[in-house]
C-alpha cells in the first residue's frame, strides 16, 4: 500500500535543467502521504515549504457564505481556503519520491479527503494548540480508516499567548499528548509549517513511525525509506 513504480523517462531531478518538474530517471518507488488537519492549521503552507516543484493548490477566496457552515474562530486574517487538495513532491534519494497530498480542513469536505486516503501509507496531522478540540474529528476519521498517523503541532506566532507550562510559554508535549488522548506510540512533535527544515523533521517522525509499526504496513519500500 502506498507504493507505486515511478515513470521511467529521461526527465531530470530537482537539480536538472527543468528545475525538478520531472522525476529523475532512477526513481523507482513513490510513496503517498497525506497532510491533514482542521481548517486553517497550515496544511497548504506545509506542503508548499517541502515541495521541490511548484505545488498544486486549489484555493478559493473565502466568502461570507462560508461563515454559515465553517468555524472561523481564530482565523480572522485568513482570506482563502483549500477546496480540493494541495499536492507537492519531495525526492528523498535517487530511487525514492514522496507525494504529499494536503486535504481540505472543513468538515463538509471530509468525504472528499476520505477518498484521498486510498493508496496512502500514512498521514501527518497538523494541530494548533489554540484549537486542539478541532483535531479530534480528523484523527477519528483516520482511526476509522485504519490509517496510521503522527501529530505535528504547528507553532503559530501568537500561540504562546494562550500560555503553557514548559518554561517557554508553550504547552508541554506531555500535556498535549494527554489532551489529544494519543496512544503512547503515536509520534507528537513541534514544527513550523513555514520552515522547510522544521517541516522535514515532522515528516521524518511520521516515516520513522511507519517503519517501526508492527506488521507490514510499510510494505516492500522499507529498505528505500530506511536509507533515505
Amino acid at each position: 500500500m502506498g507504493f507505486a513504480p515511478a515513470s521511467d523517462d529521461n526527465s531530470d531531478g530537482p537539480d536538472g535543467p527543468h528545475g525538478g518538474v520531472h522525476l529523475a530517471s532512477g526513481v523507482q518507488t513513490a510513496v503517498k502521504l497525506l497532510i491533514v488537519g482542521h481548517f486553517a492549521v497550515g496544511k497548504t503552507t506545509f506542503v508548499g515549504a517541502l515541495s521541490e516543484i511548484r505545488p498544486l493548490r486549489t484555493e478559493e477566496v473565502m466568502t461570507q457564505a462560508g461563515a454559515l457552515v465553517d468555524d472561523l474562530a481564530g482565523t480572522q486574517d485568513k482570506t482563502t481556503t483549500t477546496v480540493a487538495l494541495d499536492f507537492g513532491r519531495l525526492t528523498l534519494n535517487d530511487s525514492l519520491v514522496l507525494y504529499l497530498f494536503g486535504t481540505p480542513g472543513q468538515q463538509r469536505f471530509t468525504e472528499l479527503w476520505q477518498d484521498m486516503t486510498r493508496g496512502a501509507l500514512g498521514a501527518l496531522v497538523l494541530a494548533d494548540t489554540r484549537r486542539l478540540g478541532q483535531s479530534f474529528d480528523v484523527m477519528g476519521v483516520l482511526e476509522d480508516l485504519g490509517l496510521p498517523y503522527a501529530v505535528a503541532l504547528n507553532d503559530f506566532d501568537d500561540a504562546d499567548e494562550a500560555g503553557g507550562t514548559d518554561g517557554t510559554g508553550r504547552h508541554d508535549l506531555a500535556e498535549i499528548r494527554e489532551a489529544l488522548d494519543l496512544l503512547p506510540e503515536t509520534p507528537l512533535v513541534r514544527c513550523d509549517a513555514r520552515d522547510r527544515i522544521s517541516s522535514t523533521h515532522a515528516l521524518i517522525a511520521l516515516v520513522e513511525y511507519l517503519l517501526t509499526r508492527d506488521g507490514s504496513s510499510a510494505g516492500a519500500g522499507d529498505s528505500e525509506l530506511e536509507h533515505a
